[in-house]
């Protein structure tokens, strides 16, 4: 499908957000958030629950206001200019919005007139959804019959049949099996290939494999943006990789000045957690030397997608946030 010219955006920025935030009273749902997505970019939105993720990709998708803050969508003001900014963004939220009373090809046809698809384009854009998501053989079934995976791959036709430039999608393969997560990640890579996705999901492999940035909020905040590539030198130095043949007790490694706490990684391997501004290599090396520890590597540790949200997010919660 071809938007008409005033519609067609080439900016390498499609989605921005500014001091975005949202309070339910008191609570602050979300706090003061940034967000930058660029065409050909996905990115991966995480956070644990109750984090404030959906509520900002409600905002983000103009489904609900901000206390505070601006977005912008493709040039357009998503507050000022609400129809022109929302025929670029495509929306899947946690629960599909789908009409089970109606055969798959009509739900669509019916969203793609909603979206304003010119009726010459029509039926090749409702089309072209249904075979990127595998649907084409379900097409003349009404969606109360499908299976919930069916379910949620009509959910996401739905969001890409008009073409937007912006994707959000809310937990996308929840309720998929194996087979199915796995089609549902090559369709999202390939529509990042010329459009911007924002992912959410609690399948943190899932967004290692297939995402190029990550955002974790934690009680409504920005805990962590930047690339996949950076999370192995997220807290580099901090955490070593020790092996030794003959290893003392954990508490004697947690001794070793400037080492904060050690914990087994496998049989002969420790992780050993180093102070900041701390450097207990040379030490360490003496001491397996003098003590006959039989040192075998010692190394920075590897750093993946969970031990960053973990670290982010499962510090202690205030009296002030518990009451909220």
């Amino acid at each position: 499908m071809t938007l008409p010219p005033e519609s067609v955006n080439t900016s390498p920025v499609t989605l921005s957000a500014r001091g975005l935030s949202r309070r339910f009273g008191t609570h602050a749902a979300v706090d003061g958030i940034d967000l930058e997505l660029r065409r050909g970019e996905i990115l991966g939105f995480l956070g644990p629950n109750g984090a404030g993720k959906t509520t900002s990709m409600q905002m983000l998708t103009g489904n609900l206001a901000p206390t505070t803050g601006s977005i912008t969508v493709c040039g357009s003001d998503l507050l000022e200019s609400p129809v022109k900014a929302k025929a670029h963004i495509g929306y899947l939220p946690e629960t599909p919005p789908l009409y089970r009373d109606l055969k798959v090809d009509e739900y669509l046809d019916l969203v793609a007139r909603l979206h304003r698809v010119p009726g010459a384009q029509r039926r090749a854009a409702v089309d072209k959804a249904q075979a990127r998501c595998g649907l084409a053989d379900v097409s003349r079934k009404l969606i109360g019959t499908l299976s919930k995976g069916y379910q949620q791959r009509v959910g996401i036709a739905q969001a890409i049949v008009h073409e937007p430039d912006v994707i959000i999608l809310d937990e996308p393969t929840v309720g998929l099996d194996p087979n199915q997560i796995r089609d549902i990640r090559k369709l999202i890579r390939e529509l990042g290939g010329t459009h911007s996705v924002v992912l959410s999901t609690h399948i943190l492999p899932e967004v290692e494999a297939i995402c190029d940035r990550v955002q974790i909020m934690h009680h409504g905040k920005l805990v962590y943006s930047d690339s996949i590539a950076a999370l192995k030198q997220f807290h580099s130095g901090r955490v070593l990789l020790v092996g030794l043949n003959h290893p003392p007790t954990l508490d004697a490694l947690a001794a070793i000045p400037g080492i904060t706490r050690a914990e087994s990684a496998g049989e002969n391997l420790f992780r050993v957690h180093v102070a900041a501004g701390a450097d207990p290599t040379e030490r360490i090396v003496a001491l397996a030397a003098e003590r006959q520890w039989g040192l075998h590597q010692i190394a920075p540790a590897q750093t993946n997608l969970e031990d960053v949200f973990v670290n982010l997010t499962t510090r202690d919660i205030t009296e002030g946030e518990k009451a909220a």
